[in-house]
């Protein structure tokens, strides 16, 4: 048993019982594995077989799955406002039954609308079951410890595509679209409804002390400061440029004459660099405060989407590079898992987390859209990629600003968070 299952290292209820549920973390590792693979990454490996196969056009498979991003950011506002008075146990499951509805729904569609339809409702089962609401469940039952928490279960998280996207494919190789979308229906079901009803049973703790600072007002007030909408625009104009520069990087490469799979080589490995980079995260949140390390990590983002621009090769050092920029995205999913802890406690975390994570989310959903439409316009992908990192750069002048004052926010320093005070 590690630090992290221990019990007496739980959080307490009002009650005086420790509550940190031992099976809740490789629980949600496993949930998240599989629910990423299924829902998600599943869909890039069967749109091409949908498309042939039905003849819709592919910017209208495509527009329905960012659909459900979309639905999923506004969603998850409402379920982390949810999640702080109650719990994840019932919005998990419920998550957890609606993702399985909805990939039977698409897998049945007989004809575009139901299609959307499906996507639609996959949407409100991200919103219950995808990062936020782990990481909410993980926050109040692990302080001050969410950090490793959090850090295993997105390590977890970050071999969905991993296992999901060759089984996808091997089955799409035997079977049809449809029938390869109700056994991953069928493997959702199994694992993720049980395992989100019973491993996270445990009592709902209160905010601890040490952890959940007094906040005149509640999550309202602190969403209306300047430095909450601040550190908002910048985690946006981040993911915006992430994402799309993560959906430009093979163009990029073949634009410039590499081969498609020397291009799928170079994304692979930047996937690999997330997980490094997540590992990486504990040790820079020790050292480091909250606007330090948001300015650092945004910059770094900038910095190597801007050098992915300006170096036409070796192959050798474009791969470093797409391994150095996925270190960085690594590092930039933690970062905003914990940007609300670290500056206003865990009190209000599902509230405000729920509330940073819709316009990053929605800006994932529109930046590949976006990416692809401007390349052309400015010049081609290397272009593009220079607009991106001016994007990052731009976020990382906001993230300065990104400390709460005094009133309102946190008494002093967040335990675990950082050694130095917020800056």
């Amino acid at each position: 048993m590690t630090d992290l299952d221990t019990p007496e290292r739980g959080a307490v209820t009002g009650t005086g019982v420790r509550s940190r549920p031992r099976a809740a973390l490789p629980a949600l590792c496993v949930t998240q594995i599989t629910g990423w693979g299924i829902v998600y990454y599943a869909f890039p490996a069967l749109n091409p077989q949908i498309t042939t196969a039905t003849g819709w056009p592919t910017g209208a498979t495509t527009a329905a799955f960012s659909a459900a991003l979309l639905v999923s950011a506004v969603a998850g506002i409402r379920v982390g406002r949810i999640i702080d008075r109650h719990g994840p146990r019932t919005v998990m499951t419920t998550g957890s039954v609606l993702g399985v509805l909805s990939i039977l729904i698409i897998a049945s569609a007989p004809n575009l609308p139901v299609f959307i339809a499906g996507w639609l409702l996959a949407g409100l089962a991200m919103a219950g079951t995808f990062y936020q609401p782990a990481f909410a469940a993980l926050t109040r039952w692990w302080a001050p410890d969410h950090v490793r928490a959090l850090t295993v279960v997105t390590l977890a998280g970050g071999l969905a595509s991993t296992v999901f996207a060759p089984l996808t494919a091997a089955l799409a190789d035997h079977l049809s679209w449809r029938a390869t979308y109700a056994v991953l229906a069928l493997i959702l079901a199994v694992v993720t409804i049980p395992a989100h009803a019973l491993a996270l049973k445990a009592p709902w703790p209160e905010p601890s002390a040490p952890t959940a600072p007094h906040i005149d007002g509640g999550a309202e007030k602190v969403a209306r400061t300047r430095p909450f909408r601040l550190l908002a625009a910048t985690l946006t104009l981040s993911a915006f440029a992430v994402s799309a520069a993560v959906i430009a990087l093979v163009p990029l490469m073949t634009e410039r004459g590499y081969t498609s799979t020397e291009a799928a080589w170079a994304l692979g490995l930047g996937g690999a660099g997330q997980t490094l980079g997540r590992t990486l995260y504990a040790t820079l949140a020790r050292r480091t405060s909250p606007t330090a390390r948001t300015v650092t990590l945004v910059g770094l983002g900038a910095l190597t989407t801007a050098a992915l621009a300006v170096t036409p090769g070796p192959y050798a050092l474009l791969l470093a590079l797409s391994v150095a920029a996925g270190t960085v995205r690594g590092n930039l999913t933690l970062l905003q898992a914990t940007a609300v802890t670290d500056r206003w406690g865990t009190t209000h975390y599902g509230r405000l987390s729920g509330l940073l994570a819709a316009p990053t989310t929605t800006a994932s959903a529109v930046a590949p859209f976006a990416g692809a439409a401007i390349a052309a316009p400015l010049g081609g992908h290397p272009q593009l990629f220079i607009a991106l990192a001016a994007v990052s750069a731009a976020a990382c002048l906001t993230g300065f600003s990104t400390a709460p004052t005094r009133a309102g926010s946190s008494h002093g320093r967040t335990p675990g968070a950082t050694r130095a005070s917020p800056r």
